[in-house]
């Protein structure tokens, strides 16, 4: 009997292989406990298109995440905020207040989980920070930190 696996098998393969496993286990512990599917020839099918239609979005994904790099680079936010008589900020800029501006000023949306930065801006003037959109895509975002 010839199966096509869902999931990964540890003793018979990995997801998308077709194996010629004996009927009863392919039926009664394969199919059965959602690991595999009979390979008949629509069942292949569908899982090609299935892999053709992931590959398709993963191009999509990293010429979305490539374009909103490339406004990135060119963006730069400026941020106000309350500044003490030593001129530091009361409190530090915070990846959320990063966001948001970064919505408000250029229509740009990113999670601020991107952002990389460790350290956290607590002073004025001008600083970069790195994002790090996905799928080995980087970008550097320019942040003018202003008082009032």
């Amino acid at each position: 009997m010839k199966v096509l696996l869902i999931k990964d098998v540890k003793s018979l393969g990995k997801a998308g292989e077709v194996k010629e496993v004996k009927p009863g286990y392919g039926q009664n512990f394969l199919i059965k406990k959602g690991f595999a599917k009979p390979a008949t020839p629509e069942i292949l099918e569908q899982h090609a298109a299935d892999e053709a239609q992931k590959v398709q979005d993963l191009k999509d994904e990293i010429a979305a995440f490539e374009a909103i790099s490339k406004k990135l680079e060119k963006a730069e936010i400026v941020i106000t905020k309350k500044v003490g008589n030593n001129g530091h900020l009361f409190g530090a800029i915070t990846k959320d207040e990063v966001v948001k501006a970064l919505k408000e000023q250029h229509n740009i949306d990113v999670d601020k989980k991107h952002i990389t930065d460790k350290t956290a801006i607590k002073t004025v003037g001008e600083h970069d920070l790195d994002l790090k959109l996905g799928h080995g895509i980087h970008a550097k975002l320019h942040v003018d930190v202003q008082g009032e």
